[in-house]
């Protein structure tokens, strides 16, 4: 089974927070983990948000930046792509998503389609896994 996570689960590997125990039993029991290359910027950036807003210390953000940095590359990922992108703007028209949201689910689909595995699509936006079920993918109702 591949589990594809937006960034709004994968920045849960490496903040504590709400959600954080689902997101790695998740992985651990999947056979492969995907994502969006943009993911490694949204993530980034959500740390130092998480940083600036005081849920995380700046030490715990530097190791935290650090940690995922080194795990990237056992991520698998779905390169964003002229079609793609057109698929998520698509998308994002049809569910009423955000760009980077209807980016990752068009990824999500991309993956589906291009190895016709079994793929999980774990997020924490309602909005988001509800287009993710309409479009045929297992989407995880935290």
């Amino acid at each position: 089974m591949i589990l594809y996570l937006d960034t709004s689960a994968l920045v849960k590997l490496y903040v504590a927070e709400d959600g954080s125990d689902v997101v790695r039993t998740a992985v651990g029991a999947a056979d492969t983990v995907a994502t969006s290359r943009v993911a490694y910027a949204e993530t980034r950036a959500a740390l130092a948000m998480a940083a600036r807003m005081r849920r995380i210390d700046d030490a715990d953000r530097a190791t935290a930046a650090s940690v995922f940095r080194a795990e990237w590359r056992l991520f698998s990922i779905v390169n964003v792509t002229q079609p793609l992108v057109e698929f998520a703007a698509e998308l994002a028209e049809t569910h009423g998503l955000r760009g980077f949201d209807a980016i990752h689910l068009a990824s999500s689909v991309f993956l589906l389609q291009r190895t016709q595995e079994d793929v999980r699509f774990l997020a924490w936006d309602k909005a988001l896994l509800k287009a993710a079920g309409e479009t045929g993918l297992q989407a995880n109702l935290r």
